[in-house]
């Protein structure tokens, strides 16, 4: 049963649709009606209403592959639309499309949002092939390079608490004493130049956009795709993007560092 705080008005059914909305989002993972009531303390019945308009307004999906249900994008997309969020992306797009041209790959603006990396900003470099993620594309934070950095450059109590909803995502999840002090070398090396996790042939080369104390409000990421007869030098591109980074950051404005969903 999630946490209520009392009020003076009340609003059954509202409540009630935050109750689901707060639960399948603790849960992290697809949680069937069932599950969800018991969850709720509540009979199917009494939820069943609440569940069909939730998903009927975006805010609640079922699972391709099943009857189960789970959080959409919609309320990220909410978050997205804060004027915090819309002057990231007016300040970080035009400096992350620059630098992509430059350097001739592709480049992505990326924060995270309860768990998970979520692609905001996707440019292609303008060169006659690169190797673009899609705008929205999801990965839990501790299975992406960019995952890592935004994680490194958090205060502890949310670096924790970002480490806790990413791990609940994942399948094989890393141990968790590992994965700090992974976290402690990022953050003394201050980006990332690693092989693709997935993608042969592509080098992920990643940097924060770090505001206040040294806090990653996001991060750009570039998939350095390499090819024959040309040495790519990704030591250079690094030093390119964490200018980029740093002249991202000085635009904004210094209340901005709270992301979509991830408050202190």
């Amino acid at each position: 049963m999630t946490g209520k705080t009392v009020t003076s008005y009340a609003a059954p059914a509202l409540e009630k649709g935050l109750d689901i909305l707060e639960v399948l989002a603790a849960e992290g993972a697809p949680m069937s009606t069932r599950a969800l009531a018991e969850a709720l303390g509540r009979s199917k019945g009494e939820i069943f209403r609440m569940v069909h308009v939730l998903v009927a307004r975006g805010y609640v999906e079922r699972e391709p592959a099943g009857d189960r249900l789970m959080l959409s994008n919609r309320l990220f997309s909410l978050g997205m639309k804060t004027a915090r969020a819309r002057e990231l992306v007016a300040v970080a797009t035009p400096v992350v499309e620059r630098f992509a041209g430059e350097v001739q790959q592709a480049a992505h603006l990326v924060v995270a949002h309860r768990g998970e990396t979520v692609i905001i900003v996707a440019c292609s470099g303008g060169a006659d092939m690169n190797f673009s993620l899609k705008l929205g594309y999801r990965r839990p934070l501790a299975d992406a390079h960019s995952g890592l950095i935004l994680m490194s450059f958090q205060p502890p109590h949310l670096r924790e608490r970002m480490i806790a909803e990413s791990l609940v995502l994942m399948r094989d999840p890393p141990d968790r004493a590992s994965l700090a002090a992974e976290l402690d070398a990022v953050r003394a090396e201050g980006g990332i130049i690693r092989e693709s996790r997935d993608i042969v042939g592509i080098t992920d080369i990643v940097c924060p956009i770090l505001v206040g104390e040294g806090r990653a409000v996001a991060c750009v990421t570039v998939a350095a795709v390499a090819r024959r007869g040309a040495v790519p030098n990704h030591g250079a591109i690094l030093a390119r993007l964490k200018a980029a980074c740093a002249e991202i950051a000085a635009g904004l404005d210094p209340a901005t560092p709270v992301l979509p969903g991830e408050e202190p």
